[in-house]
Parts: C-alpha cells; sequence; structure tokens
C-alpha cells in the first residue's frame, strides 16, 4: 500500500526546510519527495499547515525503569517482577511513540534480564506499538560496584544485581559474547560507578579490561556504550576505544578533546541530572542550577567547545516517559540552536546508531519514520510537544 503525505513544509538536517513537497511512502519506506501533482497513491494524507520531519530519536533510554520519585530504583529492581516490569515497557513505548519519538536506544534493563529483545521483537512485528528498538540487554558492570549495593543489605543475601557482573579480562570478554549471543545490538559497560568508601564515584574497570571488551564487542559487530560520569573512567573509556560515552558530567576539556580526536560520541543526558536534583530536593523548577546540574552544564559546554559529536540522549526512566523532548529543550538552553538540537535527535543520532543511509532523514530510500507537527519547531521546539502525526516503520501510529 502507498500513502502520500502532504504537509506545509518539509524539514530534514542538511536539507533544511523546503516548502511545496509531498512524501510517497511505499511500504516501510520513502519511495519519493516530489510535489504533489507528480504523486498517485492508494491513500492521501492532508497536513495542512504541518511540518513534516524525521521520526526523533532518543539513544539513552530506560524502558523498565520509571520515575524514582515514584518508586525507588532497588524497590523497582528488588520487587517488581520482569513480567511486572515488562507490561509497564509496553506502556512506556507506547507513550514515547505517541511522543514522535519512532527510534530508542534502550542502555540496560537494570535487573530485567534480556526482556528489552523481546520487546524490540515485538515491536518489529507490530504486535505492539512502540519507537524501532536498539538493545543492550543487561549491561556489564564491574563485581560488586553495582546496585542494589551489597553494604545496604546483610552479607548472607543474594539478590538480582541491575546488570552483569564481570571481573578480569577473561570474565568480561564473556559477558560481552553472553550479551551479544542473548541478542544485544550495543554492549554498555560501566567504567565507573559509586563503589568509592564513601559511596563516591570511582573507575571500576581497568583500562586493559574496557580495551578488551571492547575488541571483542566490534569483533562480534557490537558497538560499546560507556556509562562515565568521571573523567578518569571518561579517559579510560576512550583510550580502551569505546563508541559513545554516557553521561561525562565530570569530563575535563582535555578529555573531551581527546574524545573528539577519537571521533567518540557524547550523550549529555541533562535531563537525568535535572530529574534527580529535583527528586532530591537540591532543585526547584525556575530556581538556581544544583551543583550537579551545573556540572553538567559545564560538560556540555565543554564538549562543544571541543567540538565533539553530541547526540540526544536523556535516560528517559530516571524520568517520564513520553516527555523525551525535554532534552532537547535542555540543549537548545545551553546553547544548541533549534536546528542543531534536531539534528541531534535525528541526522546525528542515526550517524551514532551506524544507520545513516536510512534513519534520520526524509530522503527516497530511507525507513519511513515521519512526524508531523503544527507550526515551525525551527522556531520554537515546543511545537514538537504534541504530534499531529506519527508513523514508524510505515505503520501510523494512533489508526
Amino acid at each position: 500500500m502507498t500513502i502520500a503525505l502532504h504537509p506545509a513544509r518539509i524539514w530534514s538536517a542538511d536539507d533544511g526546510v523546503r516548502a511545496g513537497l509531498s512524501v510517497l511512502v511505499d511500504g516501510n519506506h520513502i519511495a519519493k519527495v516530489s510535489p504533489r501533482t507528480e504523486l498517485t497513491a492508494d491513500e492521501h494524507i492532508n497536513l495542512a499547515g504541518a511540518t513534516l520531519l524525521p521520526g526523533l530519536m532518543d539513544i539513552h533510554s530506560h524502558l523498565f525503569l520509571h520515575p524514582y520519585n515514584e518508586t525507588p530504583w532497588d524497590d523497582q529492581v528488588l520487587k517488581e517482577a520482569e513480567a511486572y516490569r515488562t507490561v509497564r515497557a509496553v506502556n512506556h513505548a507506547r507513550d514515547t511513540l505517541g511522543a514522535g519519538f519512532t527510534t530508542l536506544r534502550d542502555l540496560g534493563t537494570e535487573g530485567a534480564g534480556y526482556a528489552d529483545v523481546a520487546l524490540r521483537r515485538a515491536i518489529a512485528e507490530g504486535l505492539t506499538p512502540g519507537p524501532r528498538l536498539f538493545v543492550a540487554g543487561p549491561a556489564i558492570v564491574a563485581t560488586g560496584s553495582y546496585g542494589p549495593a551489597r553494604r545496604n543489605f546483610r552479607p548472607d543475601c543474594c539478590f538480582p544485581q541491575g546488570a552483569e557482573e564481570a571481573s578480569g579480562i577473561d570474565q568480561i570478554v564473556r559477558a560481552v559474547r553472553h550479551q551479544a549471543a542473548h541478542g544485544a545490538d550495543w554492549i554498555k559497560l560501566y567504567a565507573d560507578y559509586r563503589a568509592g568508601p564513601n559511596g563516591e564515584t570511582v573507575p571500576t574497570f581497568s583500562i586493559d579490561e574496557m580495551r578488551a571488551a571492547a575488541d571483542m564487542a566490534h569483533s562480534l559487530g557490537r558497538p560499546v556504550a560507556s556509562h562515565a560520569t568521571s573523567d578518569e573512567g571518561m579517559r579510560r573509556s576512550v583510550l580502551a576505544g569505546v563508541d559513545t560515552i554516557e553521561h561525562g558530567y565530570g569530563g575535563s576539556a582535555a578529555t573531551f578533546a581527546l574524545m573528539h580526536l577519537k571521533k567518540i560520541a557524547y550523550l549529555p543526558t541533562l535531563m537525568a541530572v535535572k530529574s534527580i536534583s529535583l527528586y532530591r530536593g537540591d532543585y526547584k523548577p525556575g530556581g538556581d542550577a544544583s551543583p550537579r546540574m551545573a556540572e553538567a552544564a559545564n560538560a556540555f559546554r565543554l564538549a562543544r567547545e571541543a567540538q565533539v559529536t553530541i547526540g540526544c540522549g536523556s535516560d528517559v526512566g530516571v524520568f517520564a516517559h513520553g516527555t523525551n523532548l525535554d532534552e532537547l529543550i535542555a540543549m537548545r538552553k545551553l546553547g544548541m540552536s533549534n536546528a542543531e538540537a534536531l539534528a541531534a535527535a535525528t541526522a546525528i543520532n542515526a550517524a551514532i546508531l551506524r544507520r545513516p543511509n536510512d534513519l534520520g532523514r526524509i530522503r527516497e530510500g530511507f525507513l519511513a519514520d515521519l512526524i508531523a507537527v503544527d507550526g515551525d519547531p525551527l522556531a520554537d521546539l515546543e511545537a514538537l510537544r504534541q504530534p499531529r502525526f506519527v508513523m514508524a516503520d510505515g505503520r501510523i501510529f494512533g489508526r
């Protein structure tokens, strides 16, 4: 079946705004972008006054988490069954798609095993609506470094962890192979975490361990994402050869310069630190930034000054699913133009995902992940808040 979409204007990174063009979708691909008079289709959809854009992407997400001010992270991991969390994740995926985000990279199920692999399949087969998923399975942490923290419980307790533990080169390589075999698209490593004597953030893997993991992941065709909030964790990640660094709040100018040199992308997750500051009472809306928010803002500016590739990754799950747009708005407030923020959430994210040739733009041959909004998002990103039309993989959401 062919569907012709007739908006007032089209926006796509590098191509800018184009007026007077329509888009023909054939199956799940864009077949043609041309004046309306040149198109014939089985169905025509009039999007008068609207801007048609590529579907948005958030490539640091956690569909199997919900906001910590609803249920603390420990309680979600320890008290919510995997089946229960999967039902929640199905709803989160639907809410995300309804908000115009047609692609997510889910960076860890946080104790829900490989349920993300099953959800990816269910969405791809059309069993439930949701964004196109790239998944990381459980993620990999150094033994004893992650949560739920053992020091908070009886020493003879045995309970689930939020990620797969490994120690030493042999174990971390085995964990990479294990996760790839179970369907992970990406391998996520925790380069640092709150494992210091007083709960402070310290590096948790050696450079040799991380390099071995990255080498094996790349051998298996999987890119590597590194959780790193400290400068030393980031530095070790860069030297190990990871593909993206997540958070990076403590990054120095020298480390961001090294990231630029090594072509390692940055996902700043500004909304995660803002949300946690809000939950802890360190920040009130409209008030001064918390110390952690100020640190994150400084890292963002340093990354821009170093010309690091910056994508849109929010850490949604820490805050409410379906409000992913807030990350773009946070990036704009820290100096990005609206066009730069839109590019980060479309074409740049597609390149980070290694899919620059079929995702993130409105071009012939690309996959039909499209949204339409009233107004002009280049003038006001809030125009993206309530999409008028959403299509994912050629399927119209909500029909």
